[in-house]
């Protein structure tokens, strides 16, 4: 088990219990914040109150499922750029533009900026690379699909 050094005074104990109860077992109902407020004993209101507190404070980045891509019929890649300093924040807008791209992060590299992209077909991923290029001139941008996949479960215990 993962252990994560959480000294944030924007959390209390309560927090930590929430975030440990939905990193990995996010209740699948109709009301999931009441579900997660019994096992807490307290309001569903609060659990929502406290979850948009820890989003707003960027201690949550989202809620959400993850779906493994070809078993949904879609292709998943990695893709690395080579973007000048000046035109990270307009290259990292145009990227997340698409709703296939599920991550996006600067790195200290020659491909200072990384992201992940989903979509129905290869093509369609490369056809959006394309116009990721031609919308920001950068055009140093690689496409790195899996060949295979190694996934690690992260849970971190707070």
């Amino acid at each position: 088990m993962n252990e994560l050094q959480t000294d944030n005074p924007e959390m209390d104990s309560i927090d930590r219990e929430i975030l440990n109860l939905i990193q990995s077992d996010f209740p699948i109902t109709s009301r999931p914040y009441l579900e997660i407020a019994g096992k807490l004993n307290i309001s569903e209101a609060e659990i929502i109150s406290r979850l948009s507190r820890l989003k707003e404070c960027g201690i949550i980045r989202r809620i959400g499922g993850n779906f493994v891509p070809h078993k949904l019929g879609f292709v998943s890649t990695l893709c690395a750029a080579s973007v000048p300093e000046e035109k990270i924040d307009i290259f990292a807008q145009a990227v997340n533009q698409y709703p296939g791209v599920t991550h996006n992060y600067t790195r200290n590299n020659h491909f200072n900026v990384w992201f992940t992209f989903i979509a129905q077909s290869m093509n369609e991923i490369e056809s959006n690379l394309d116009s990721i290029a031609k919308q920001t001139g950068v055009n140093d941008i690689i496409n790195l699909p899996a060949t295979r996949v190694f996934k690690v479960k992260a849970h971190f215990s707070l």
